[in-house]
């Protein structure tokens, strides 16, 4: 199964909110789509059909597959703490997720092709897997004969470091995965809470 490629404001309207990031289009028409888009605002959702969206919206903001999530939530679930929040954790240290943050990338599945196009490191060594799990301390950085490709170097111009969690180096044009996020750091807006019901059911 390949991965969701189609128009992304069509699938920022069906969860009300701008999830790929700021859409002008989604601006002027923020109601879901179809023919019957605005009479859905009216219709009432039940409680399983909140949680799924919910779970939904999550997949499509991190680019990731319903098996994946699956295991995601299964490891989640087995550390120590909220599994909702560990879930959060787990999504935000996925390799691709962190080159976005970085600003090396303007998007998740801009950092994804880089990634798999083996332009990013990871500890000094090439990894082109999106959904490998990096490790608190671990360095990120743009391979040395790929700092020079023009996407990388107007993506790093425009980027700003603004999470707190990650030590941006422009000179070396890495960065350093300091510790996992506080749940209150991490900007999307998601319920987690709903996730873990719609899995406890």
């Amino acid at each position: 199964m390949a991965r969701y490629t189609g128009p992304k404001t069509k699938i920022a309207r069906k969860f009300g909110e701008p999830i790929y990031g700021p859409d002008k289009n989604y601006e002027r028409k923020n109601y879901p789509p179809g023919q019957h888009g605005m009479m859905k605002k009216r219709k009432k959702t039940s409680e399983y059909g909140i949680q799924l969206k919910e779970k939904q919206k999550v997949k499509y903001t991190y680019g990731i597959l319903e098996r994946q999530f699956h295991n995601l939530f299964k490891k989640a679930s087995s550390m120590k703490g909220r599994k909702g929040e560990n879930l959060l954790l787990l999504l935000e240290s996925r390799l691709d997720n962190i080159v976005f943050r970085m600003g090396i990338a303007p998007s998740r599945p801009a950092a994804r092709q880089l990634v798999t196009h083996r332009h990013i490191t990871v500890d000094g060594k090439v990894c082109n897997i999106p959904s490998a799990l990096v490790r608190p301390g671990a360095i990120v950085a743009v391979r040395e004969r790929s700092k020079n490709l023009e996407v990388i170097q107007e993506n790093i111009s425009r980027s700003v470091s603004k999470y707190p969690w990650i030590e941006w180096d422009a000179a070396s044009v890495s960065g350093k995965f300091l510790n996992f996020p506080d749940r209150t750091e991490i900007p999307e807006t998601i319920n987690e809470q709903l996730i873990v019901e719609l899995y406890s059911k």
